[in-house]
């Protein structure tokens, strides 16, 4: 167990490891069992973020020119589905001098769509844990004056089934896991982590040839693309409250339209430049729709009483009750497009914003067009 922690939001919580730093410890012990003839009850590995981590090898495995082993990857206390799953590297002897030639195993992926960190065909162990392997497993041939190369699979029998509750299937990566990780750590709860998932579902869509892209922050959206837009919702880019952050990237990805589809509770935040939509960052929805109120003529009750709703659609009650829920929707909705348009460079870009209550509320200008547009995209 990794003894390491961070404070976030004011709570202690444990670092852990990721799966890249588990295959790469593996190989390493692996490969000292297999060139030192020795056994091994841990491993020290330092990760490409400084960290060093004494690891504890489990499933020891021999034969005449191989060995197997495993680590456990400890996720800390992020949820992540691959915690306590066992990452498994066997290391085998080849008569080619230093190279070093790493593959995947049942469990590991294999990419079947261009845009992603490794080509069509290969396993789909990402660049960072593929150059931890190399590396240690270089330094190991080295200090055992070995004259051969090693070939390295990387294994994990419980991600066939683990891999069904990520995004792996979405992005074109079947029959296991990815093996990931930039630092090596798992930093809890992490911004960076969403954020990547996002990079990497937009390029591999930009890379299928497809211009317009489809945004949502989540299920509520999902719902409405598919029972209201007729759009199969599996076609767009979940946000979560990175909004902001999924419009840059898709700027940076070459995309030419977006549009945005999403609940009024978390898209009126976006009419006051509020591009991450946690709450934990502010909850301004009462203040924007006071605001958008007033200038549309709400009298002191409604706005006080906007002021003293928690929910959107108390809110929206109070302006249906006023005779300006249109109005001040329409306000709202310029707002968002301004915002938007301002975010996106030179992207065409629009929003769609519902209800659960009161159904669709409102359009940015372009809306409709850019929704036939990806209606033709995809």
């Amino acid at each position: 167990m990794m003894d390491s922690f961070i404070t976030k939001d004011g709570k202690k919580m444990r670092r852990g490891y990721t799966t890249g730093s588990c295959a790469a410890a593996a190989a390493k012990a692996a490969a000292i069992m297999l060139l030192e003839e020795t056994a091994l009850k841990s491993v020290w590995l330092l990760t490409p973020a400084g960290v060093g981590l004494t690891l504890e090898v489990r499933e020891i495995e021999r034969g005449d020119d191989f060995v197997s082993c495993g680590i456990v990857k400890d996720s800390g206390d992020d949820p992540d589905v691959t915690n306590g799953m066992t990452v498994y590297a066997k290391v085998t002897k080849t008569s080619r001098h230093g190279e070093i030639a790493i593959d995947g195993g049942i469990g590991i992926g294999r990419v079947t769509k261009p845009g992603l960190d490794q080509p069509v065909g290969n396993a789909a162990i990402n660049s960072t844990p593929r150059r931890m392997i190399t590396e240690e497993l270089r330094a190991v041939i080295e200090e055992n004056g070995f004259a051969g190369g090693l070939n390295v699979l990387i294994y994990a029998p419980q991600g066939v089934e683990l891999a069904k509750k990520t995004f792996n299937p979405r992005l074109g990566i079947v029959g296991g896991l990815s093996v990931l990780g930039t630092t090596g750590i798992v930093e809890p709860m992490s911004d960076d982590a969403v954020v990547e998932t996002i990079r990497t579902e937009l390029s591999v869509r930009r890379a299928a040839g497809h211009t317009a892209v489809l945004f949502t922050p989540g299920n509520y959206g999902a719902d409405y693309i598919k029972n209201t837009l007729g759009i199969d919702p599996t076609n767009a880019v979940m946000t979560s409250n990175f909004i902001g952050d999924a419009f840059r990237l898709a700027g940076e990805a070459g995309f030419t339209s977006a549009l945005l589809v999403g609940h009024i509770g978390k898209l009126i935040k976006l009419s006051g430049g509020v591009f991450n939509t946690h709450s934990r960052y502010g909850d301004c929805r009462a203040e924007i729709f006071a605001a958008h109120a007033g200038l549309c003529g709400a009298d002191a009750e409604t706005i006080a009483g906007i002021m003293d709703s928690a929910m959107t659609d108390d809110m929206l009650r109070l302006l249906d009750e006023a005779g300006l829920r249109r109005r001040v929707m329409e306000s709202v909705m310029q707002k968002i497009h301004f915002y938007l348009t301002n975010r996106a460079g030179q992207m065409f870009v629009g929003a769609v914003t519902f209800s659960n209550v009161y159904g669709v509320l409102g359009k940015t200008e372009n809306a409709d067009a850019l929704l036939n547009m990806i209606k033709e995209d995809y």
